[in-house]
């Protein structure tokens, strides 16, 4: 089985998460090609190099046209029918819209509104619509069939959005980390956009602090807009698979307790042996002095009978 591991210890947000598939060997001409099918206004794509903290990542922007600005404002149900009308294969269709419907549930559940009604505002933007359908795109690119993720930080602070100053995370971002595994940050800023938690809540399929078993086939580095003072601004995805002969090479918990167990009475059994040995000298040099007290003792009287002979 083929797997993803997304490693968010900077946290994650779209750009970043296409930017790091494509870096891990996910078809960039695919991409592009099969992005040209989503009717909107006129963007183009930018990728190229950068340097974050020392490692060398891939960096992914879109580019709006300035004579075309986009609609900021579209309803869940447009984002809907754009996906589907693309004409993408199933499994994009399908992790693009899991997704979309995350972020849409959430922005209904705060604003106390139903999903139709829904107004995708940043997330809405052209931008947007295109980091998560290429997301889905480089996903099904490398054929990756399970999805891991490490928890996730979201920053901390506040934030200016459409209805003003929010706090960090937004709370759109913190209702899709529902059931959701989060991890403590000490930066005052947004390291988990709203479209990496729907990422992160749309897709993926299991949680896990380390990496899970598997063998690495390649790693990828996607760039985040900001640096960081003390550490890389990426995303790190590695992607590997399942070997069915894996779990004969880990040591797990349970093998080292059975192994210590067994070690533990290996040295009881020697214990044993060694005081049963000592036990077997002992009543040895107590019968060998027992003889050598016989022998003195013969020795003894045959002198005595030596001497009576003179």
């Amino acid at each position: 089985m083929r797997i993803l591991y997304l490693d968010c210890f900077s946290g994650i947000s779209g750009d970043m998460t296409v930017a790091a598939l494509v870096d891990a060997g996910a078809d960039k001409l695919y991409i592009e090609e099969e992005l040209g099918r989503i009717k909107l206004e006129p963007y183009s794509l930018e990728w190229k190099r950068v340097m974050k903290r020392g490692i060398s990542s891939q960096k992914f922007d879109v580019l709006l046209d300035p004579n075309h600005p986009p609609k900021h404002h579209r309803h869940y149900s447009d984002i809907v029918k754009i996906i589907r009308g693309a004409g993408f294969n199933d499994r994009v269709t399908a992790l693009s819209l899991a997704i979309f419907e995350k972020i849409g549930m959430a922005e209904a559940k705060i604003h106390g509104i139903t999903m139709e009604k829904v107004h995708f505002h940043e997330v809405g933007a052209i931008d947007s619509i295109v980091d998560i359908v290429g997301a889905a795109l480089a996903i099904d690119s490398l054929q990756v069939e399970k999805i891991y993720s490490s928890p996730v930080p979201l920053g901390s602070g506040t934030i200016h959005i459409d209805h003003g100053i929010y706090p960090v995370p937004a709370p759109a971002t913190l209702e899709m980390m529902r059931g959701v595994p989060i991890a403590s940050t000490n930066y005052a800023l947004e390291m988990t956009t709203p479209t990496g938690a729907g990422i992160i809540s749309g897709i993926v399929d299991e949680f896990s602090k380390s990496f899970p078993p598997m063998i690495v086939d390649a790693i990828g580095y996607g760039a985040g807009t900001r640096d960081l003072p003390n550490q890389p601004n990426v995303l790190r995805v590695v992607i590997g698979k399942i070997d069915p002969f894996i779990g004969k090479w880990q040591v797990t918990h349970e093998h080292l307790a059975g192994e210590h167990h067994h070690q533990e009475e290996q040295h009881h059994h020697k214990e044993h042996q060694h005081n049963s040995a000592d036990e077997d000298t002992f009543e040895s040099e107590h019968k060998l002095d027992s003889d050598d007290h016989h022998s003195h003792e013969h020795t003894h009287s045959h002198h005595h009978g030596h001497e009576h002979k003179h």
